[in-house]
């Protein structure tokens, strides 16, 4: 997708479907998403106070009031380039609190082979990751549709591809080749801190009594649980950084976005238009300032849930689907009408929220929450889809001249940089050979 970004010179996805579709497709866009910005960004929060409670023993309400305060002072004073860094940083402070964990749950657990037989007698569905599938299964996380279909395709893919606070690391690249490695580099790291988090999850199954059920801890508590319980003194400090370091960058990621597409998107285009950039500087400011503030309130939503990632699923079903909807029906399909981005996402977002809604009235039926933001999410693209097509009887596509550098085929590219680009930086190269460590770890789980 990086093409497509830099190669246009864009400074959002909004700013994007305002040049592939029309204005009123980027207001609801860049309204979308600064919205689910504050949501998400109140999810770091809340996690990162959670831990503090737990381990600390701070009250929550004084946790969430004083993270965000932190956070807000190193986003101000080094704006978006302290917030790369950090995260940078942060991910080697993560690694040093998880690894140390995870080696620890493994040794009480009897090890990778016997965490695996003990979860076993609780049935398959604990150590296998296709097991109970099937349409007639049982497995709560979901169906191979939904799996497949929902959580691949829908909702992991559009969050890679159109989540700005993700899409904005990399819009800040050097170059098209530094922009377009920036995801491939990514998911190096992202394929291993599944198993920092999903192994001790596991683990805390058998090592928290009664973790999950009445009277007990919530899921959110497992990991903080089991360093509380296992870790030593100097080993828990480290690991309690490491956990306040992720979620502090969660949350510079969102407001720093939020900042971006609020200034920019909004603020400049449809209501102060036309002020010296010394003026929009502050506008930022105060916005990131209000981004946190309004964080704190988010907070204490996601405090509501036992399972934070559920919560996150369910907004990334509403928010982020229809994104993608937009973006990849405009990059493919030329022909696409000028306002058929924005009747898009108005469907399908309102159907993928309307699908959640019925079913917390009992009105629709899934296996579990999490198996309903799935569905929700293949609904809702469908939905949107088909509202995309009519929409583009009723309003003729833009000109190929004015499509350049926006749609496939006619993206650009940086050939000299493309050319002093070494073999072993090569993006194809790259993403093939993080597909294969995927793979690996993959097999490596299944035949364990």
């Amino acid at each position: 997708m990086m093409p497509f970004y830099y190669g246009s010179r864009v400074r959002s996805v909004p700013e994007y479907l305002l040049r592939r579709y029309d204005p009123k497709t980027h207001l609801v866009n860049a309204i979308i998403f600064v919205l689910a910005s504050v949501l998400i960004a109140g999810v770091n929060l809340y996690a990162l106070s959670a831990v503090l409670e737990a381990l600390l023993g701070i009250p929550l309400a004084v946790a969430i009031v004083v993270s965000a305060l932190f956070v807000l002072s190193y986003i101000l004073l080094g704006g978006l380039s302290s917030a790369i860094y950090n995260e940078v940083m942060q991910f080697f402070v993560i690694c040093a609190g998880l690894i140390p964990l995870v080696i620890v749950a493994l040794k009480q657990a009897g090890g990778i082979g016997g965490l695996f037989a003990k979860l076993s007698t609780n049935g398959h569905d604990f150590t296998s990751a296709w097991s109970g599938v099937g349409l007639g299964g049982h497995n709560p996380i979901g169906d191979w549709i939904s799996l497949v279909f929902g959580l691949s395709f829908c909702l992991s893919f559009g969050y890679w591809t159109t989540n700005f606070s993700e899409v904005q690391r990399a819009m800040s690249a050097k170059d098209d080749n530094a922009a377009r490695l920036t995801p491939i580099i990514g998911a190096f790291p992202k394929a291993i801190i599944p198993l920092g988090i999903v192994i001790p999850g596991m683990a805390a199954v058998l090592l928290i009594p009664g973790l999950g059920e009445g009277g007990g801890l919530p899921y959110n508590d497992a990991i903080p649980a089991l360093m509380n319980k296992y870790l030593p003194t100097g080993v828990l400090g480290v690991a309690i950084t490491g956990l306040l370091a992720a979620f502090m960058a969660g949350m510079a990621a969102n407001v720093s976005s939020f900042n971006a597409v609020w200034t920019y998107d909004i603020w400049q285009n449809y209501i102060r238009p036309g002020r010296p950039d010394s003026y929009y500087l502050r506008v930022g400011r105060i916005t990131t300032v209000a981004g946190v503030f309004i964080g704190i309130l988010t907070a204490f939503i996601a405090s509501g849930y036992s399972n934070i990632a559920n919560y996150l699923q369910t907004l990334f079903s509403f928010f982020n689907v229809p994104i993608f909807l937009a973006f990849i029906v405009g990059m493919v399909w030329r022909k696409a009408g000028r306002g058929s981005g924005f009747w898009g996402m108005i469907v399908g977002t309102l159907v993928s929220f309307g699908t959640w809604l019925l079913y917390k009235q009992g009105v629709l039926s899934f296996r579990s929450d999490l198996a309903e933001t799935q569905w929700g999410a293949i609904i809702g693209f469908a939905a949107g889809l088909v509202a995309m097509l009519v929409a583009t009887r009723f309003s003729a596509p833009k000109p190929l001249s004015e499509l350049t550098g926006l749609v496939f085929g006619l993206q650009q590219r940086d050939v000299q940089a493309a050319a002093r680009v070494p073999w072993f930086k090569s993006p194809l190269l790259l993403g093939i050979t993080a597909l294969v460590v995927c793979a690996l770890f993959y097999v490596y789980i299944g035949v364990v």
